[in-house]
């Protein structure tokens, strides 16, 4: 945790930075053809979430991503994408 924007977080909530317990994720999600034919108009978006809590050396290993969703559909879900992240973040909360 030793970015400029982590600083920034644990300086503005000092008590989420000093609880042991506080969970620490960051969210990656990227597009992609299953059929691997270009002129398909179907994607897949796989949301996928890694916890920063663990030493570096463990959280960027595959076996400590957590596979949290998977969007279908026939377009990606470009600005919508927070309307199927809700139960995500109300599930984390």
């Amino acid at each position: 945790m030793n970015s400029l924007a982590w600083k920034s977080f644990d300086s503005k909530f000092p008590s989420f930075a000093s609880d042991p317990r506080s969970v620490r994720i960051g969210l990656a999600s990227d597009g992609f053809n299953p059929y691997k034919i270009m002129s398909a108009s179907y994607s897949t978006w796989p949301v996928v979430l890694v916890p920063y809590n663990f030493p570096p050396w463990l959280w960027m290993k595959k076996s400590s991503f957590i596979l949290s969703m998977i969007i279908p559909g026939e377009k990606g879900p470009r600005n919508d994408i927070d309307i199927y992240l809700q139960p995500l973040t109300e599930e984390l909360k």
